[in-house]
């Protein structure tokens, strides 16, 4: 996961985040939270910690929702601490997050289809590059 997720920010922020160094001060505090707009299947909260603790180790990340379980829309997490490492974080944060939960929700969509007819849903290893080990997680989860 941290392989991922250190390339993610990199490529994300590359020499910084330049519009939030610009106007937000850097010891401005601020509040967040993930919001899940559709029902499915939630998986990745883990990077989505990882992200925050490597934008800003001291920002806190509380979980509020449970992965790996179908759930309606509702909030998934809530982010507290200095604005900048929230900002630098978010937009790595919900792509990891958004993509290993549709992975995560398809999945569980085929299980249900094929419920009670004996199929069994696998995985190939056919997975965005980069991303296999998460993708074949989300998977299970799903």
């Amino acid at each position: 996961m941290s392989d991922v997720v250190a390339r993610a920010l990199a490529e994300d922020l590359g020499a910084g985040d330049l519009t939030t160094t610009a106007v937000v001060p850097g010891d401005a505090q601020a509040r967040a939270w993930i919001e899940q707009r559709e029902a499915g299947v939630l998986f990745g909260l883990e990077l989505v910690r990882e992200v925050f603790a490597r934008t800003d180790p001291a920002l806190v990340v509380t979980a509020e929702a449970e992965e790996g379980v179908w759930r309606e829309p509702g909030e998934v997490a809530r982010i507290e601490g200095r604005a900048p490492g929230i900002l630098a974080g978010e937009r790595v944060a919900l792509n990891l997050l958004g993509r290993l939960s549709g992975v995560a929700t398809m999945t569980a969509r085929y299980v249900r289809a094929v419920e009670g007819t004996g199929v069994e849903i696998l995985d190939t290893r056919k997975t965005t590059p980069g991303l296999r080990e998460l993708e074949k997680a989300a998977v299970v989860a799903g």
